[in-house]
């Protein structure tokens, strides 16, 4: 009755297995989990509910545009995510961050700005 309500969880469709390195940019429509690096941007298909997962060794150098984003490695590059950001204890980001809805645990790193995409929004009359 009272209590958190159940998240839904996102379901996993790639993996980027650690030791694996990609130079380029990444197209996703789905559930992505990254535990090796991305050497490009992140971008998420028009329309599309996907997410990104970084692992605490994985790493993105470029920007993320993904609906949700969870990070618990590192992403040296703005991240803008129209619904969710989850930052795990171990993550660090170098770049501004736009959300929807943010999660930081202590002991992630932002070295960049906050914005709330609901702060992005004109006003209404």
């Amino acid at each position: 009755m009272f209590g958190r309500k159940k998240q839904s969880t996102a379901r996993i469709e790639t993996l980027i297995a650690a030791g694996t390195r990609i130079e380029g940019n990444v197209f996703v429509s789905g559930g992505v989990h990254l535990e090796g690096t991305v050497v490009g941007n992140v971008v998420a298909e028009p329309g599309v509910a996907a997410v990104l997962s970084i692992a605490p060794k994985g790493v993105v150098e470029g920007c993320v545009e993904v609906p949700r984003v969870i990070v618990h490695g590192e992403v040296r590059g703005d991240i803008k995510a129209s619904d969710k950001v989850q930052l795990g204890p171990t993550a660090k980001v170098s770049g501004d961050v736009s959300y929807g809805v943010i999660e930081m645990a202590a002991g992630a790193v932002i070295q960049g700005r906050l914005v709330s995409s609901a702060a992005a929004q004109p006003a209404g009359p």
